[in-house]
């Protein structure tokens, strides 16, 4: 409170500078199951294969980031994933291979980590926001740490009025 009765909002006044992990987010995941194109879900023929994603409208997944995965057990050669990856990529999208969506997400958000801009926390004193979105992995917060200790001048994790220093 000023000496006037004004009360003033210390945190909204401060330099700090909250990373919010939930603004990398994806706007859209969709998830794309190789299995869907194996006989019976499980026996990859090639020809077959190779038909099923040339019919394939990947249009559809337009604006997403894709989740590709294999629901069955089946075992795929090397190749099969990859060629998914390419039709993905001939229609301008980004996909990511993970068994689960755990991982899915962990190695979204080191790869976008890997190509932010962090020189704008150079100097700064910087809150990581925790208690966020149950889909931001926790390795994610690790990466964020990683990148910001060398840039920031002040690191810390939580809430403005709660805040773990870190660095």
């Amino acid at each position: 409170m000023m000496n006037d009765g004004t009360i003033v909002n210390k945190v909204a006044a401060s330099p700090l500078i909250t990373f919010n992990l939930e603004d990398f987010l994806p706007k859209k995941v969709q998830s794309l199951d190789l299995s869907q194109w194996l006989e019976q879900g499980f026996i990859l023929r090639e020809t077959e294969f190779r038909n099923a994603l040339k019919s394939t409208d990947f249009t559809i997944y337009e604006g997403a980031v894709i989740h590709l995965h294999c629901s069955t057990d089946a075992i795929l050669p090397a190749w099969a994933p990859l060629l998914v990856a390419s039709k993905c990529s001939d229609a301008g999208l980004t996909c990511i291979w993970s068994e689960n969506e755990a991982g899915f997400y962990s190695a979204f958000f080191r790869e976008r980590m890997m190509h932010h801009d962090w020189q704008e926390y150079s100097g700064k004193p910087v809150i990581i926001k925790g208690c966020g979105d149950k889909r931001i992995p926790k390795d994610a917060y690790v990466v964020a740490t990683q990148y910001l200790k060398p840039v920031a001048k002040k690191i810390s994790y939580g809430e403005a009025c709660s805040a773990v220093p870190l660095k």
